[in-house]
Protein backbone atom coordinates (compact mmCIF):
# COMPACT_ATOMS: atom_id res chain seq x y z
CA UNK A 1 0.00 0.00 0.00
CA UNK A 2 2.74 2.69 0.99
CA UNK A 3 4.68 1.95 -2.41
CA UNK A 4 1.89 2.66 -4.58
CA UNK A 5 1.11 5.81 -2.60
CA UNK A 6 4.87 6.84 -2.99
CA UNK A 7 4.66 5.88 -7.20
CA UNK A 8 1.60 7.63 -7.11
CA UNK A 9 3.34 10.50 -5.54
CA UNK A 10 6.15 10.31 -7.52
CA UNK A 11 4.13 10.42 -10.70
CA UNK A 12 2.32 13.95 -9.86
CA UNK A 13 5.85 14.80 -8.92
CA UNK A 14 6.93 14.40 -12.40
CA UNK A 15 4.39 15.45 -13.97
CA UNK A 16 4.54 18.96 -12.41
CA UNK A 17 8.46 19.23 -12.50
CA UNK A 18 7.88 18.71 -17.11
CA UNK A 19 5.11 21.49 -16.06
CA UNK A 20 7.61 23.63 -14.46
CA UNK A 21 10.15 23.19 -17.02
CA UNK A 22 7.59 23.93 -20.03
CA UNK A 23 6.99 27.23 -17.99
CA UNK A 24 10.44 28.09 -17.20
CA UNK A 25 11.19 27.19 -20.94
CA UNK A 26 8.32 29.80 -22.28
CA UNK A 27 9.68 32.31 -19.72
CA UNK A 28 13.25 32.14 -20.58
CA UNK A 29 12.15 32.79 -24.44
CA UNK A 30 9.63 35.59 -23.44
CA UNK A 31 12.01 37.30 -21.61
CA UNK A 32 14.73 37.14 -24.34
CA UNK A 33 12.38 38.45 -26.66
CA UNK A 34 11.10 41.35 -24.27
CA UNK A 35 15.32 42.53 -23.88
CA UNK A 36 15.43 42.50 -27.85
CA UNK A 37 12.57 44.47 -27.99
CA UNK A 38 13.50 47.04 -25.08
CA UNK A 39 16.59 47.40 -26.94
CA UNK A 40 15.43 48.06 -30.38
CA UNK A 41 14.92 51.61 -28.80
CA UNK A 42 18.68 51.85 -27.37
CA UNK A 43 21.66 53.76 -28.51
CA UNK A 44 22.79 51.14 -31.06
CA UNK A 45 26.11 49.50 -29.96
CA UNK A 46 29.38 50.31 -31.74
CA UNK A 47 31.98 47.91 -33.07
CA UNK A 48 35.52 48.77 -33.87
CA UNK A 49 37.64 47.05 -36.92
CA UNK A 50 35.14 44.31 -37.78
CA UNK A 51 33.77 41.96 -35.98
CA UNK A 52 34.28 40.94 -32.02
CA UNK A 53 33.54 37.64 -30.65
CA UNK A 54 33.41 38.91 -27.20
CA UNK A 55 29.95 39.49 -25.60
CA UNK A 56 28.33 43.15 -25.96
CA UNK A 57 28.67 45.14 -23.20
CA UNK A 58 26.60 48.07 -24.23
CA UNK A 59 23.19 48.21 -25.71
CA UNK A 60 21.57 45.79 -28.80
CA UNK A 61 19.57 46.68 -31.38
CA UNK A 62 16.87 46.53 -33.65
CA UNK A 63 17.75 44.09 -36.79
CA UNK A 64 17.36 46.71 -39.68
CA UNK A 65 16.02 44.93 -43.30
CA UNK A 66 19.14 44.40 -45.59
CA UNK A 67 17.28 46.06 -48.23
CA UNK A 68 17.87 49.59 -45.85
CA UNK A 69 21.59 48.88 -44.83
CA UNK A 70 25.00 49.35 -45.96
CA UNK A 71 26.26 46.11 -44.86
CA UNK A 72 26.88 43.85 -41.44
CA UNK A 73 28.18 46.90 -39.77
CA UNK A 74 24.85 48.39 -39.04
CA UNK A 75 24.11 44.78 -36.99
CA UNK A 76 24.39 44.41 -33.27
CA UNK A 77 28.00 42.32 -32.34
CA UNK A 78 25.53 39.49 -31.35
CA UNK A 79 24.56 39.70 -34.93
CA UNK A 80 27.48 40.58 -36.93
CA UNK A 81 29.16 37.54 -35.32
CA UNK A 82 26.09 35.20 -36.77
CA UNK A 83 26.84 36.51 -40.23
CA UNK A 84 30.43 35.72 -39.91
CA UNK A 85 29.79 32.30 -38.89
CA UNK A 86 27.75 31.80 -41.97
CA UNK A 87 30.29 32.71 -44.31
CA UNK A 88 32.27 30.88 -42.33
CA UNK A 89 30.01 28.10 -42.74
CA UNK A 90 29.88 28.44 -46.45
CA UNK A 91 27.08 26.43 -48.36
CA UNK A 92 26.85 23.68 -45.54
CA UNK A 93 24.89 26.44 -43.47
CA UNK A 94 24.68 27.32 -39.71
CA UNK A 95 22.78 25.56 -37.77
CA UNK A 96 21.19 26.80 -34.23
CA UNK A 97 23.48 24.64 -31.92
CA UNK A 98 26.81 26.31 -33.69
CA UNK A 99 24.68 29.24 -33.56
CA UNK A 100 24.55 29.24 -29.51
CA UNK A 101 28.68 28.29 -29.35
CA UNK A 102 29.51 31.02 -31.57
CA UNK A 103 27.27 33.28 -30.03
CA UNK A 104 29.17 31.72 -26.45
CA UNK A 105 26.00 30.44 -24.59
CA UNK A 106 25.78 27.02 -23.58
CA UNK A 107 24.53 24.71 -26.36
CA UNK A 108 23.44 21.96 -23.99
CA UNK A 109 21.10 24.67 -23.18
CA UNK A 110 17.68 24.11 -25.17
CA UNK A 111 16.79 27.83 -24.13
CA UNK A 112 20.29 29.05 -25.44
CA UNK A 113 20.24 27.09 -28.70
CA UNK A 114 16.19 28.15 -29.52
CA UNK A 115 17.53 32.12 -28.57
CA UNK A 116 20.35 31.11 -30.85
CA UNK A 117 17.74 29.90 -33.15
CA UNK A 118 15.01 33.26 -33.04
CA UNK A 119 18.10 35.06 -33.92
CA UNK A 120 19.09 33.26 -37.08
CA UNK A 121 15.20 33.37 -38.25
CA UNK A 122 15.20 37.23 -37.34
CA UNK A 123 18.09 37.69 -39.74
CA UNK A 124 16.14 35.28 -42.32
CA UNK A 125 13.10 37.52 -42.31
CA UNK A 126 15.10 40.81 -42.54
CA UNK A 127 17.03 39.37 -45.96
CA UNK A 128 20.35 39.26 -44.19
CA UNK A 129 20.25 34.94 -44.39
CA UNK A 130 18.31 32.37 -45.88
CA UNK A 131 17.20 28.80 -44.46
CA UNK A 132 18.05 26.46 -47.28
CA UNK A 133 16.75 23.51 -45.73
CA UNK A 134 15.24 23.60 -42.06
CA UNK A 135 17.75 24.54 -39.46
CA UNK A 136 20.78 25.24 -42.05
CA UNK A 137 21.06 29.35 -42.28
CA UNK A 138 23.59 30.40 -45.50
CA UNK A 139 23.89 33.71 -46.94
CA UNK A 140 21.04 34.36 -48.91
CA UNK A 141 22.53 32.61 -52.72
CA UNK A 142 23.45 36.02 -54.33
CA UNK A 143 26.08 36.99 -52.00
CA UNK A 144 27.64 33.26 -51.05
CA UNK A 145 30.08 34.50 -53.94
CA UNK A 146 30.91 37.99 -53.24
CA UNK A 147 31.38 37.48 -49.43
CA UNK A 148 33.71 34.36 -49.35
CA UNK A 149 36.44 36.16 -48.72
CA UNK A 150 35.26 38.87 -46.85
CA UNK A 151 34.66 37.91 -42.83
CA UNK A 152 31.81 41.06 -42.73
CA UNK A 153 29.71 39.93 -45.81
CA UNK A 154 29.12 43.81 -46.31
CA UNK A 155 28.88 45.15 -50.09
Amino acid sequence: MRVEELEAELERVREALAEAEDVLRRRVIGLEQYLEALAETDAPAVVADGVSRRKPVGPRRAVPHRDNAPGTEVLSVDYQVLMAAAVEAGADGLGARRAAVVLGWDSASASRVEGARARLKRLVERGWLAEVRPGGFTLPVAEQGSAAGRPGGGS
